[in-house]
C-alpha cells in the first residue's frame, strides 16, 4: 500500500492538534511542514519532529511538500491565501488542497481565480482553545468537534469522500455547506460574539475608577462570557477583514437590537424587557451543549464546599486518586450568576462525568453547567 504523505503549512494548536490525530490513527503516515525561517527550525517544528508527530520539516516549498496527497493550511486566513499562489506550481494534480480558517468566502474566491478548484476543499474545524501553538495541541481536540467541509463546484466527488472519511476517522464530525453559507454561519455565533466579547472587556476597561474595582470584581459571569476575548488578536484581524461584509451586516443588526433595548429602558417599557430576556433564555436552553461547536465546550462544574482548612485539597485528592485530571480549579468569589463556590474545570467530557459521579457519591452538591 502507498504511503500517504500529508503537508502542513502553520503549525500552531490546529495544524499540531491534526498532527497528532492522524498519526494516532496511521502511525505509518509521513508527515511534512514547511518552515518560512530559513534553515533553522522553529521551536514548534522543532519539538514536533522531536515528538514524533512530524518526519520533515521542508524550508521551501518545493521540497517535500510537492509529494503530499493532503496539505492542510493552518496560518491565519490572509496567510493561506498567499501560500496558496505559491503552491499552485508545486502541487501535483491528485493533491487534495484543504484549509482550517475559519473564514471561507477569499479562500474559495483566490482558488476560482488560480484555477485549483479540482483540488481544493475548504476545512473548518470548529474547535480551539484560549491557549495556542503546537506544544499545546493534542489529538482529542478534534475528538467530536464539528468539521465544516466546503468542496467548490468542481471539486470531485471522490476526492470529497476522502477527506470527510479522513476528518471522520480523526474523530470529528465532518458536515458539508456551502462556501458563503458557512460564513453566514460563522459571523452570528461566532465572529460578532468575539467583536462583542472584546468590546465589552474594554468597556469595563474604559469605565473603570482607579482603584480598579470593576476589574477586581469581574468574575463569575462576567469573565465566563467574555472568555473569548483572550484569543488570538492576528487571527481575529485576519478573520474580521476577510468577513467584513456578513460580520457588519450581523452586527448592525446587534447594534439595532441594543439601542431597541436602550429605548425600552428609556421608556421602562416592562413588555419589552420581560420579552427580551424571557425569548433569549428559551433560545440559549434549546442549544445543545454535548457536542463542540465554534465556541470550545468548557467541561467545568460548581460545587459547595465548606469553609474550612483542606476542603480544597480534599476534593482534590479525591478526584486524583480516581484517576480524573483536572484543568483548572479555584474559589469563585463572584457568584452572582453562578451556583456553587467552587469551579473545576475539565480536560474532556468523560472527566466531567465521572467527577460528577465521584463527587455526588460523597454527597457533595454538584452544579453543571
Amino acid at each position: 500500500m502507498k504511503e500517504l504523505k500529508i503537508g502542513f503549512i502553520g503549525f500552531g494548536l490546529i495544524g499540531g492538534s491534526i498532527a497528532r490525530a492522524l498519526k494516532k490513527i496511521n502511525p505509518d503516515v509521513y508527515l511534512y511542514a514547511y518552515d518560512y525561517h530559513k534553515n533553522k527550525p522553529s521551536s514548534d517544528l522543532a519539538a514536533a519532529l522531536h515528538d514524533g508527530n512530524l518526519n520533515e520539516i521542508t524550508f521551501s516549498l518545493d521540497k517535500g511538500i510537492p509529494e503530499c496527497d493532503f496539505i492542510f493550511l493552518c496560518a491565519p486566513v490572509l496567510a493561506n491565501i498567499a501560500y496558496v499562489k505559491q503552491l499552485k506550481a508545486f502541487i501535483k494534480p491528485t493533491c487534495i488542497l484543504t484549509d482550517v480558517g475559519s473564514v471561507k468566502g477569499n479562500i474559495h474566491t483566490t482558488i476560482e481565480e488560480i484555477g485549483l478548484e479540482k483540488q481544493f476543499i475548504g476545512g473548518h474545524p470548529m474547535t480551539g482553545s484560549e491557549k495556542t501553538g503546537y506544544l499545546n495541541s493534542y489529538a482529542l481536540l478534534l475528538e467530536n468537534a464539528y468539521y465544516i467541509l466546503t468542496p467548490t463546484k468542481k471539486s470531485p466527488k471522490d476526492k470529497v469522500a476522502l477527506l470527510y472519511h479522513l476528518v471522520k476517522k480523526m474523530g470529528s464530525i465532518p458536515i458539508l455547506l456551502e462556501a458563503k453559507e458557512h460564513d453566514e454561519i460563522t459571523a452570528a455565533i461566532s465572529h460578532v460574539p468575539h467583536i462583542i466579547a472584546a468590546q465589552l472587556v474594554n468597556l469595563i476597561k474604559d469605565s473603570d475608577d482607579k482603584a480598579e474595582k470593576m476589574r477586581a470584581l469581574a468574575a463569575g459571569g462576567f469573565k465566563d462570557i467574555t472568555r473569548i476575548a483572550s484569543s488570538s488578536p492576528v487571527m481575529w484581524q485576519n478573520i474580521c477583514l476577510t468577513n467584513a461584509t456578513d460580520i457588519k451586516r450581523l452586527l448592525d443588526r446587534y447594534i439595532q437590537s441594543l439601542r431597541d433595548a436602550s429605548e425600552a429602558l428609556g421608556h421602562l417599557n416592562e413588555d419589552y424587557l420581560y420579552q427580551m430576556f424571557d425569548q433569549a433564555g428559551e433560545y440559549r436552553n434549546s442549544i445543545p451543549n454535548k457536542s463542540i461547536g465554534l465556541m470550545k465546550k468548557v467541561f467545568e462544574i460548581y460545587l459547595d464546599i465548606m469553609d474550612e482548612a483542606g476542603a480544597i485539597a480534599t476534593i482534590a485528592t479525591l478526584l486524583a486518586s480516581n484517576q480524573i485530571s483536572i484543568k483548572n480549579i479555584g474559589i469563585i468569589h463572584n457568584r452572582e450568576f453562578e451556583e456553587g463556590v467552587l469551579r473545576i474545570e475539565f480536560y474532556d467530557q468523560m472527566a466531567e462525568e465521572n467527577a460528577i459521579s465521584l463527587l455526588k457519591k460523597y454527597n457533595y452538591r454538584v452544579y453543571e453547567r
